[in-house]
């Protein structure tokens, strides 16, 4: 009786997987905002690949802050440049609502190859020694199970050959949602709110600092804060999105 248990258990499991397979499949057999045989990246074709509104890296020289009216909204920033992919618009705001809500995890991998190939156009790979990820607060990471700055920080520094450590900081204070809050009420809110688990080395100077999107700077300006404390001397932001000042 415990021999056959086993096997359909054993046969249960494989009709999962090999489901899972053929979703797998389905979703990427086809471009995901025409429908047209993907070819650069599995989940978009070349020609809506072009069609993305991204930033133009080579006019800010790979630094969103070289931008007068978004350095004008970053007020008490403690970070030092900001590379970001595009503006919080379609369908970039979909895909990251998809990915942090849904568990969509194959978009992350499309972020971090997007990010990547245009970080390498900056040329500023070789001045960085770690890559980190903004965490979660323990009791948002059980709810939710997974942290998606860190799904898209991993192949990102995977694919520029880059130190990643993602589990170096730790967010040890819990915070409502930022939603709808100023600059100011998020900075207050965050303080104090994130810690190292140990010292980086004395070799870590220059900090790559991933995250999904940034809004205010005060989450990424916090941690970097607590960096330059440890002694690291420049950081850098990277982000998928930025929401633009109005």
């Amino acid at each position: 009786m415990e021999w056959l248990a086993l096997s359909k258990l054993k046969n249960n499991c494989q009709s999962q997987v090999q489901a899972y397979y053929q979703r797998l499949r389905l979703t990427f057999s086809q471009c995901d905002l025409c429908g047209n045989a993907p070819q650069q990246h599995p989940l978009i074709c070349s020609a809506c690949l072009a069609d993305l509104p991204l930033f133009k890296q080579i006019i800010i020289q790979g630094d969103l802050l070289n931008w007068p009216a978004v350095n004008r909204s970053l007020p008490n920033i403690h970070f030092d440049h900001l590379f970001c992919l595009s503006p919080y618009l379609a369908p970039f705001n979909h895909w990251l609502s998809q990915l942090k809500y849904q568990g969509r995890f194959e978009v992350a991998s499309l972020f971090a190859a997007l990010l990547a190939k245009k970080w390498q156009q900056t040329q500023l790979t070789s001045s960085v020694d770690l890559i980190l990820s903004v965490p979660l607060h323990i009791s948002k990471w059980q709810l939710r199970g997974y942290n998606q700055a860190h799904l898209i920080a991993k192949p990102f520094s995977q694919q520029l050959q880059l130190p990643y450590q993602g589990s170096a900081l730790t967010r040890v204070k819990k915070n409502t949602s930022q939603v709808g809050q100023t600059g100011k009420q998020r900075r207050n809110n965050l303080a104090n709110a994130f810690t190292l688990r140990q010292p980086l080395t004395n070799e870590v100077k220059h900090v790559v600092l991933v995250d999904d999107v940034l809004t205010t700077g005060s989450t990424a300006s916090e941690i970097s804060k607590l960096l330059k404390c440890t002694g690291v001397e420049k950081v850098t932001v990277v982000t998928v999105c930025l929401t633009l000042p109005k």
